[in-house]
């Protein structure tokens, strides 16, 4: 990271926001593997509540230790100025303003474990204020600002079972085996974890000066942020299931009301369904929240309420939207701000109490380094109305931006920081452009990009990679992504699309694939939208490649089943056999709820329609298999299951695993180049 990087006056950075680097940066060289460990990015950006600061996560990649490191930097709103808080050796993260503007709370693991810190701005002073056990996250100030809620990880007891279990008392400097691991919980793995140790996440409260931290909540439940305190400065909201079955009720939580002092619970919503996301309104007089119904099925979009504190009544806002609505906040006592998809972009909006809608800025994004996902977020003011937010583009991962509707037009968008320019303002990247077309299956119009290379030349047909996204229910846009832009650097097209089953074009757009995952209604999709770039004379038919990772690893893995039109395949994390995904991945209780007709024993015709293993014995296509040994999504099996299958019909494959590496396979930059470069050699060895 070069902390020496300086901001840009705010009008020449929009008016650079606009410009094609694509077209700029004709002499430049192109995106080099080495490059990816050069970028960063901001995240977690908070506006002071009085609207002066706004305080970030600035996220880069360390090359000596090969992980991301996290510092913290302030912005001066008025004059731009642009200084580091904390950028050193440590992590830091989780970042909240007091409501007094000059104290800061944030997490860091400054003395070994991670702790909660203030930090005093003008006095330029900073505390530890807890010595705790786990990791704490989700700090919320109380309203005078003299304590802070958290949540963290409580422990569970040991069960009857497990404490009856006769333990050898162990010779002194013996060496045993690791102790065995007792399992009983429903949830016992996730991802990125691994077997868990049986803990539970209670909410905690700490004066803001430190001091012990005292326990509100206990018993086993997990209970969930954000913490919203009332003006009493003794009263908390949040989220949790409680019932005696929560773990087999995955789409079940409502809204709790918790008095400090006497640690007493009240339950405030019994809405079938989710409630979540608490915020309340300045005055106090509103609470508004989020709902998402229980319905067994793949996708629902999520709904705005708002409810009266002092009647407890509840009003749905934007009934009829047909988008999910996400991170609600406070811009004043009548008006909220809100974050949704739409057609590949996540927007801001504000939407008052008659359910009056309209879009603030456009371009969040950024925040996700290797491929081009919707992303990004936000906070605001509700003392100024003003957002700060990360702002992606085609050619540049997040800065950080601040929308002010109170200010004339034209001067309401600044972005303050330009992360990237030392790096990819030298390098010619492959310009981004949309393309819209029909899908071959019934007609669904379907959105998506192509990135021709830095050098394209028009009058001639390039090799076409199409890579697909995870989910399915997720989405990709016109944003900066490393993968794909490194593939554009070594002379392919890079084509990407958001197929039926994506968000951000409706709740029935989403469910298209219910029930259809994998199956020829998105191979039709993707195999569309590359006819449609061969017939505009951008694609070699006869160099056509297949990529993508967690689902878009399923459905390449689903297409080479169906087509022998791909030279070549790359499936990252993918899902070969949906019996076995199920019944050893951590996501097996809401899947097998919301995505099958029934158990995999109950309904096994289904899941094995569904599964690229039904059609492996077509496969000609020569396909490198890529996934984390300690996968707990797509588990490592499900990968090795199609390597041996395709060993066995004598079909070109190599297996690449990765050590230690769970489904975020790309979790480390390293990794990130070595999913890119394998399979860019893995492609060159059939490339016509």
């Amino acid at each position: 990271m070069n902390l020496l990087k300086t901001v840009v006056p705010a009008l020449l950075v929009v008016a650079m926001g606009g410009m094609n680097p694509a077209q700029a940066n004709t002499d430049k060289p192109h995106l080099a593997p080495e490059d990816i460990f050069e970028l960063e990015h901001a995240n977690s950006v908070q506006i002071s509540p009085n609207g002066k600061y706004v305080v970030y996560v600035r996220s880069s990649f360390n090359v000596m230790t090969d992980n991301t490191s996290h510092s913290l930097w302030l912005i001066d709103v008025t004059t731009g100025k642009h200084t580091p808080l904390f950028a050193d050796q440590h992590s830091y993260g989780n970042p909240s303003w007091a409501p007094d503007s000059n104290r800061l709370a944030f997490t860091s693991n400054r003395q070994g474990r991670n702790q909660i810190h203030v930090h005093w701005l003008e006095e330029q002073r900073t505390a530890q204020i807890t010595e705790v056990q786990q990791s704490p996250s989700q700090l919320s100030w109380s309203a005078n600002g003299e304590q802070l809620a958290f949540m963290m990880g409580v422990p569970a007891d040991a069960t009857d079972f497990a404490r009856s279990v006769y333990q050898p008392k162990k010779p002194k400097d013996a060496e045993w085996g690791a102790t065995p691991i007792v399992v009983e919980r429903t949830y016992y793995q996730r991802d990125g974890r691994g077997v868990m140790s049986s803990e539970y996440s209670q909410i905690f409260v700490v004066p803001a000066t430190g001091g012990s931290a005292r326990q509100l909540t206990e018993g086993p439940y997990n209970h969930n942020g954000p913490l919203t305190w009332l003006p009493d400065n003794n009263t908390l909201v949040f989220s949790a299931n409680r019932n005696e079955n929560w773990e087999y009720e995955g789409s079940e939580n409502n809204l709790w009301q918790l008095n400090v002092a006497s640690e007493e619970l009240t339950q405030l919503t019994d809405i079938p369904g989710a409630e979540y996301a608490a915020t309340l309104s300045p005055n106090g007089r509103k609470l508004a929240f989020l709902h998402r119904s229980n319905e067994p099925v793949a996708y629902k979009n999520t709904k705005l309420h708002v409810m009266d504190w002092n009647s407890k009544q509840t009003t749905a806002l934007l009934a009829d939207f047909d988008r999910s609505v996400e991170s609600p906040s406070w811009l004043n006592n009548t008006k909220l701000a809100f974050q949704y998809a739409d057609r590949g972009r996540n927007k801001v909006a504000e939407v008052d109490l008659n359910s009056r809608r309209s879009d603030l800025v456009d371009d969040l994004g950024g925040v996700y380094v290797s491929r081009p996902y919707l992303s990004g977020m936000y906070s605001a003011s509700a003392g100024t109305g003003a957002i700060a937010y990360t702002r992606g583009t085609e050619y540049r991962l997040a800065d950080v931006a601040v929308f002010d509707s109170s200010k004339a037009k034209g001067k309401q968008k600044q972005i303050f920081t330009q992360l990237n320019e030392d790096v990819l303002g030298q390098r010619k990247l492959g310009e981004v452009h949309e393309i819209n077309y029909e899908s071959s299956f019934d007609g669904t119009e379907i959105q998506g990009w192509y990135i021709t290379p830095p050098d394209y030349d028009p009058s001639k047909e390039y090799p076409l990679i199409v890579e697909i996204h995870g989910g399915p229910h997720l989405a990709y846009g016109p944003f900066f992504a490393a993968e794909h832009q490194r593939y554009a650097a070594e002379g392919y097209v890079v084509f990407y699309n958001n197929y039926r089953g994506s968000t951000s074009y409706g709740e029935d757009f989403a469910l298209l694939l219910d029930g259809f995952y994998s199956s020829e209604r998105d191979f039709a999709d993707h195999m569309s939208g590359i006819d449609a770039l061969i017939e505009k004379g951008v694609a070699d038919a006869d160099n056509l490649y297949i990529a993508g990772g967690s689902a878009g690893g399923i459905a390449t893995a689903y297409a080479v089943g169906l087509t022998d039109r791909f030279n070549a395949a790359a499936a990252t994390n993918p899902v070969i056999n949906w019996v076995s995904k199920t019944l050893t991945a951590d996501s097996s209780m809401g899947q097998i709820a919301n995505q099958f007709p029934g158990m995999p024993w109950e309904e096994l015709d289904h899941y094995w329609k569904r599964s690229p293993l039904s059609v492996v014995g077509n496969v000609k296509t020569p396909t490198l298999l890529f996934t984390g040994e300690e996968d707990r999504r797509t588990p490592i099996s499900e990968t090795e299951q199609f390597y041996q299958a395709l060993q066995l019909l004598k079909v070109d494959t190599a297996m690449v695993r990765v050590p230690d590496a769970y489904h975020g396979v790309t979790a480390k930059p390293s990794r990130v180049i070595a999913k890119i470069e394998h399979t860019l050699a893995w492609f060159a060895q059939y490339r016509k």
